[in-house]
């Protein structure tokens, strides 16, 4: 995690403010629709308003499913859809800002402008070259990729390492590409719009507490979308297009799919989570071959690019970076900036860019961690917190917290989601200020107060050289002097990572005998408490 800027204003503390987006509808109708004669005026009055009501709402969305019908270039297929361009651009903006802040880029510029080039050229090649397209290398350990709606696409550092070539590369950029130029997931919102309509109002996203307070914020839940088989399917045939058009060896895709499957055993950096947000469908690596075979093109002349790319991956991190501070047990620690703290027990902790938390089990509390950018007084970082709309609070004093200055308060707010009740402690440390808040809602606070402050409380400077002098492991490309079994070269060249894990991330089989100059990864050095 790192510093962030925060600004406390009257229009409402943005801590508790989610991400939402309402549409309505509103029907009228005349007296002097229904007969009145007759005995049982009422009760027919009613029963007619009561047609007439469904009618109207039958005809609405008949004629919204006809406008908002339209044949999608990439896939020829008439296609349902309430969200214009524009908005699906907007949508994917905004949802950009979310994502991007929690997670992080991947400090490297050469990689970065390696994804975004890689990305644009196949953009460029699809049926939808004028969108804004963004390509983004987030700081992530699991192996992931995912598009936003209006052209928003990430890979991760972890499926980077994972991969074996640029092509294969194009080929996760390329089904992602395909994701937006299907419209998938703006269509995926259109269906949940229309499930609102008979509600008269629907919450395109809507907000928990935690989510409210940021460790969950409501962009990331565009992470995790998962599709339908046919959707994937239809990315499949969409990246095996792109790649194949900016001259891409399509079969690149296929070895994506065998590391994937590789990957199955698990273990940290190794579970691929593009699998859990991409359903595997059976027998998908035969639909691929499928695809390729029936546009009958020959490849002789693609590229795989298989030298270049795993030479980019030298030095790359593997996993966890501890520099950006790391869990023992129920216990946080940041060595860059000095500082540690203790979550109760059984609470789901969470470690992102700008802010460390914990969730209880029942969802009902959190404690979160940020650093104030450009402060320096506890107390006048508090006054400002205290200042905010729909915030009471109370109780504001002194206090020492092992040995450092701070001001602590308990408030009263008021969320979408109810009543909050709660603790804020800013700490002075390092030449900044640290915030610590703790709460629940309101009908909970009596039972969470205790464990809250506990870990508030339990924030402290860190000392320990072997905490501080924590490293990340890398990975390290090695050319093989000789031929040997990857067995060989794992003994040969011992890896901080398991076995099973150097096996997934070159794509090979213990057994299997290698060639003399092949490139392979192991993963090297990292310095741990």
């Amino acid at each position: 995690m790192t510093a962030v800027k925060r600004r406390y204003s009257g229009d409402g503390p943005a801590v508790f403010r989610g991400t939402r987006t309402h549409f309505s509808r509103m029907f009228g109708y005349s007296r002097r629709i229904c007969p009145r004669k007759g005995n049982g005026l009422m009760t027919r009055n009613r029963k007619c308003v009561q047609d007439h009501l469904l009618r109207s709402t039958l005809l609405v969305c008949a004629l919204l499913f006809s406008a908002g019908c339209a044949v999608n270039p990439a896939t020829g297929q008439r296609q349902f859809m309430l969200m214009s361009e524009a908005e699906e651009i907007e949508m994917g903006r905004d949802a950009d800002v979310e994502i991007t802040a929690p997670l992080g880029l991947y400090d490297s510029a050469e990689l970065q402008r390696s994804v975004s080039d890689i990305g644009n050229d196949l953009a460029s090649r699809s049926e939808r070259p004028t969108l804004p397209w963004s390509f983004k290398l987030v700081d992530d350990p699991m192996a992931n990729a995912f598009a936003l709606p209006g052209g928003f696409i990430f890979v991760t550092r972890g499926i980077m390492v994972a991969l074996n070539s640029e092509a294969e590369l194009a080929g996760v950029i390329g089904h992602e590409i395909g994701h937006v130029t299907a419209r998938h997931s703006a269509s995926q919102m259109s269906r949940q719009q229309l499930q609102q309509i008979g509600l008269g109002v629907g919450a395109v996203l809507s907000s928990d507490v935690a989510s409210a307070a940021g460790v969950l914020s409501a962009g990331l839940g565009l992470l995790n979308m998962s599709y339908g088989r046919g959707a994937e399917s239809q990315s499949d045939e969409l990246g095996v297009r792109y790649m194949s058009r900016a001259g891409y060896d399509p079969n690149a895709l296929v070895g994506v799919f065998q590391t994937l499957a590789l990957a199955s055993g698990g273990g940290e950096g190794s579970v691929p989570e593009w699998a859990s947000t991409h359903p595997n469908p059976v027998n998908r690596e035969e639909d691929i071959r499928e695809i390729i075979g029936m546009s009958g093109q020959d490849l002789s002349g693609y590229t795989q690019r298989s030298e270049e790319y795993l030479k980019s991956l030298d030095g790359m991190i593997f996993g966890q970076d501890p520099r950006e501070g790391f869990f023992d047990g129920q216990a946080f620690f940041h060595p860059d900036m000095a500082f540690a703290l203790d979550f109760s027990s059984g609470w789901t902790t969470v470690n992102q860019k700008s802010q460390v938390g914990a969730v209880s089990p029942d969802e009902t509390a959190l404690v979160i961690l940020t650093v104030e950018e450009g402060e320096s007084d506890a107390e006048d970082t508090l006054s400002s917190f205290l200042r905010q709309a729909d915030i009471r609070g109370s109780g504001a004093r002194r206090t020492s917290v092992n040995g450092l200055t701070g001001w602590v308060a308990s408030f009263n707010a008021d969320s979408e989601q109810g009543g909050l009740r709660g603790a804020v402690l800013f700490v002075e440390h390092g030449g900044a200020v640290v915030r610590l808040l703790g709460y629940s809602s309101a009908s909970q606070w009596r039972s969470q107060e205790g464990i809250v402050l506990q870990a508030i409380e339990s924030f402290r400077p860190e000392s320990y050289p072997d905490v501080l002098g924590v490293e990340p492991v890398r990975i390290e490309v090695v050319q093989l002097p000789s031929r040997m079994t990857l067995q060989q070269f794992i003994d040969r060249y011992p890896s901080t990572a398991s076995d099973e894990q150097i096996a997934m991330i070159n794509r090979r089989r213990s057994g299997e005998s290698i060639a003399a100059g092949t490139l392979l990864k192991r993963v090297a050095g990292g310095r741990f408490p």
